[in-house]
């Protein structure tokens, strides 16, 4: 079992890329940690505002959204009572146990997989550290649960993936909803490749038909950092309307990639010495 966890500013945002794959028939909740409703009951309203009373008891601490997808071996066909199971095992190992949590179901790749949305925010206002979380507790917990469920290990799924964590389609303008196609590509771009300046992330980006762009030199976009993603077609002409970074999930503004520039940097230099 693979585990990926990512953090984040908004508790929303994270719930409002599950409650879209929900809407489009691509995934399900299927547990509700900590919720006074049964899942099927839940509204979206519902879902959120339980784990935003929980932020608004301490508004210092920003970073305050958890995110974590759970992903299994395409040979894995596992029942629902058993993922539910799984999900609550690896948040009591976490240190999430008593948190509100939701868990969603995903049906849109080719290996079974949870999302998982919470907070750090505990009701008595205090704060749970994120420091080392992947590194350490993610670790921990995540072995435990493969050896309680008999799953493939995460170091035997790594050696059957490629550079992308899922296969990627060109986008193709007028026939998938464009935001998400957008979305998807940059986000998994961003993750696999060790770029250092927008014009080398968009000679990935341009053979997905996307272009990621920042303005004239002249422009208020360029001049206030902005940057836009906009469809292309083969020729490289723009299509449609741009889509703002800060819009996108994950959100590949140009403040993010420029920290992601300097990361990139680093990890160059230790593949050259290689």
């Amino acid at each position: 079992m693979v585990a990926k966890i990512k953090t984040g500013r908004s508790v929303s945002g994270a719930i409002n890329y599950n409650e879209h794959k929900v809407r489009v028939g691509k995934a399900e909740l299927i547990s509700a940690q900590g919720y006074l409703k049964d899942p099927a009951n839940l509204t979206f309203t519902d879902k959120l505002q339980r784990l935003q009373d929980l932020t608004n008891r301490n508004e210092r601490t920003l970073v305050n959204a958890l995110h974590v997808s759970l992903n299994f071996a395409v040979s894995e066909n596992l029942e629902r009572n058993i993922l539910q199971q799984i999900a609550d095992d690896y948040m009591d190992g976490l240190g999430f146990g008593k948190q509100p949590y939701l868990v969603y179901q995903h049906h849109d790749a080719g290996h079974p997989h949870l999302h998982i949305v919470t907070t750090n925010i505990e009701p008595d206002g205090k704060r749970i550290s994120f420091h080392l979380l992947a590194n350490r507790a993610s670790e921990s917990a995540r072995k435990q649960v493969e050896m309680t469920y008999n799953l493939v290990k995460a170091e035997d799924q790594g050696k059957q993936q490629t550079v992308l964590s899922k296969p990627l389609q060109q986008v193709d303008y007028g026939k998938s909803e464009l935001k998400r196609s957008i979305t998807n590509v940059v986000n998994e771009i961003v993750k696999a490749y060790k770029f250092t300046s927008i014009p080398e992330l968009n000679a990935v980006l341009n053979q997905y038909n996307i272009t990621a762009d920042r303005g004239s030199k002249d422009s208020r976009m360029y001049e206030k950092n902005g940057l836009v993603y906009w469809a292309l077609d083969a020729k490289g002409n723009k299509l449609g309307v741009p889509i703002k970074a800060s819009s996108i999930y994950g959100k590949p503004t140009m403040k993010a990639l420029e920290d992601r520039f300097r990361l990139n940097e680093v990890l160059r230099k230790l593949l050259k010495r290689r």
